[in-house]
C-alpha cells in the first residue's frame, strides 16, 4: 500500500450526514467508521455538530432548551489519492442523504505514538558527548592534522579564547584546502613512515585552522531538545553538531551515534492495535534500493570506477550468484594493495589519474561478512544491531542472501526524526 508517511500530497474525504441516518438498521456514522477501518485507511474522525440544517432545512441543535436527537455529523478521512478513490466506491452508495466532498491537502506530519522511537523531549545535554577536544583558530594546520590522527577525529570544533564556537574543522576541509592527500579513514591505515612524511610536508605550510575551517558553523543550544537537534541534523545533512550555552560557548558535541545509542537504550512501546497504513516499522520501509555494488571478480579499475560513479566510500561485494559476501571501502583498497601502488590509487580515487595495473580483485580486498538483515527486521532492532557491531551499513537481503536494499545511519536518523516532510533531504548513501 502507498506510504502516507513519505507522501506530501494527499486527499481529504468529508462525509456530511445526520445522527439519525441508518445503514441496515444501524447508525450510519458507526457503519462508515467500521468500513473505513476495515479497508485500512490511515485514520478517520467523527465530528458531531452543535447546530446546523440540511437539505430539508430542519434545524438541529445541541442546546439544552431544544435538545435534538438528529445532530449533524461530519466524518473526515485523510489518505493517499488512490485509497480515497477506492473507498469512495464503497461509501458512496451508503450515503443516501447527505454530502460527500473530496479536496487536496498537503501532509506536514503523519505519525503514530508507537512509531516515535526518538525520545524527542530529552535535552541534548542528556545525550551529548561532554569530553570534547577543541582547537583555536590560530593553530597551524600541521598540528590540527596531527591531533586528528592521534585521536582519530574526523571533526574538531574551533573555539576562540573565550570558548565560543567560531568554526568547525573536518578532514575534508584539510583535504580540500590544506593539501593533505587522503581522508582520515584512509590515513590511519597507512604506514607510519607515510604519515610522518605528510606531517613534515605540512610543517612548511603557513596556513592555520582559521584559513581552512568551515564557518559559520551550525550549532545547537544546550537548552534544546533531542527532537529539535535531530531535525536540524537531518535537514542540514550533518553527522555532528556542537552544543553551546546561551553565550555560544562550547558545551559538548552531539553525533548521530549519540542519538542512535540513546534510541537503542530506550524502551520500545508495544502497540495495542495494528499500526496505521504507511507506518515506518521495518528496514524495508526505510532502505535505499540503490546499492553501490561490485562483483567478487571485479578488478582495481572497476572498483575505483564504481567508487567514483556511486559517489560512495563503500561498496557491497556479491558472489557469482548475486549473494552479498563482503564490504569493500576505499580505505580497504589503499591499505591492502602493495605500498608502491598506494599513491596512484589515491590519485585515481580523487579522479586525478588511472589506477595501477594489478591482479587484485574485490574478493581479495574486501572485508568478508557484511552486516545483513531481512526486510522484516524492525527499525529499533536494526539500530541495536548497527551499534553492537559498530557498523555504518546494513545490507537488506532476501531469503537467498541477495541484496534488496541498503540502510545506513543517515536513513535511520531520517526515519526517526521529527521534522516537516517538505524539508526531507535527498537520500544519501553515506
Amino acid at each position: 500500500m502507498p506510504d502516507l508517511s513519505l507522501q506530501k500530497e494527499a486527499k481529504r474525504l468529508r462525509i456530511y450526514i445526520d445522527e439519525s441516518d441508518r445503514w441496515r438498521g444501524k447508525p450510519l456514522d458507526a457503519e462508515l467508521l467500521e468500513v473505513l477501518r476495515a479497508r485500512g485507511m490511515a485514520g478517520a474522525t467523527i465530528f458531531r455538530g452543535t447546530a446546523g440544517f440540511g437539505a430539508h432545512s430542519r434545524i438541529h441543535t445541541a442546546q439544552i432548551e431544544v435538545l435534538s436527537i438528529d445532530l449533524p455529523i461530519v466524518i473526515e478521512v485523510i489518505d493517499t489519492p488512490e485509497n480515497i478513490q477506492s473507498i469512495l466506491e464503497i461509501v458512496y452508495p451508503m450515503v443516501r442523504e447527505g454530502l460527500i466532498t473530496v479536496e487536496d491537502v498537503q501532509i506536514v506530519k503523519y505519525t503514530h505514538r508507537f512509531l516515535n522511537l526518538l525520545p524527542a523531549d530529552r535535552l541534548v545535554t542528556e545525550v551529548m558527548t561532554t569530553k570534547v577536544i577543541a582547537l583555536q583558530p590560530d593553530v597551524p594546520v600541521q598540528q590540527a592534522w596531527r591531533k586528528m590522527l592521534e585521536h582519530q577525529l574526523k571533526v574538531i570544533p574551533v573555539v576562540d579564547r573565550a570558548g565560543k564556537v567560531v568554526g568547525i574543522l573536518t578532514d575534508e576541509d584539510l583535504l580540500e584546502r590544506a593539501g593533505i592527500q587522503e581522508r582520515l579513514s584512509i590515513a590511519i591505515r597507512m604506514d607510519a613512515a607515510e604519515i610522518s612524511q605528510e606531517l613534515r610536508s605540512l610543517e612548511e605550510s603557513s596556513l592555520t585552522i582559521a584559513d581552512v575551517m568551515t564557518t559559520p558553523v551550525v550549532t545547537i543550544k544546550d537548552t534544546d531538545t533531542l527532537g529539535v537537534a535531530t531535525s536540524l541534523m537531518v535537514k542540514s545533512a550533518l553527522k555532528r553538531l556542537p552544543v553551546t550555552d546561551k553565550n555560544g560557548r562550547l558545551m559538548g558535541m552531539l553525533s548521530r551515534s549519540d542519538i542512535l545509542r540513546h534510541v537503542a537504550n530506550s524502551p520500545v512501546p508495544i502497540p495495542a492495535s495494528p499500526l496505521p497504513t504507511g507506518a515506518i516499522r521495518t528496514v524495508a520501509d526505510v532502505m535505499s534500493k540503490t546499492i553501490p555494488m561490485v562483483s567478487q571478480e571485479d578488478g582495481l579499475a572497476t572498483i575505483i570506477e564504481k567508487f567514483s560513479i556511486t559517489d560512495s566510500h563503500r561498496l557491497i561485494v556479491v558472489d557469482l550468484e548475486g549473494k552479498a559476501i563482503g564490504l569493500i571501502s576505499d580505505s580497504d583498497v589503499v591499505a591492502r594493495v602493495q605500498p608502491a601502488k598506494r599513491r596512484s590509487i589515491l590519485d585515481a580515487l580523487k579522479q586525478m589519474g588511472k589506477p595501477p595495473a594489478g591482479k587484485e580483485t574485490a574478493l581479495d580486498l574486501m572485508s568478508p561478512g557484511p552486516l545483513t538483515a531481512p526486510p522484516s527486521m524492525p527499525v529499533s532492532d536494526a539500530i541495536k544491531l548497527m551499534l553492537t557491531d559498530t557498523r555504518k551499513w546494513i545490507t537488506v537481503v532476501d531469503g537467498q542472501g541477495k541484496p534488496l536494499g541498503l540502510v545506513d545511519r543517515q536513513r535511520i536518523l531520517e526515519a526517526i526524526a521529527v521534522f516537516d516532510q517538505n524539508d526531507r533531504p535527498a537520500p544519501n548513501p553515506e
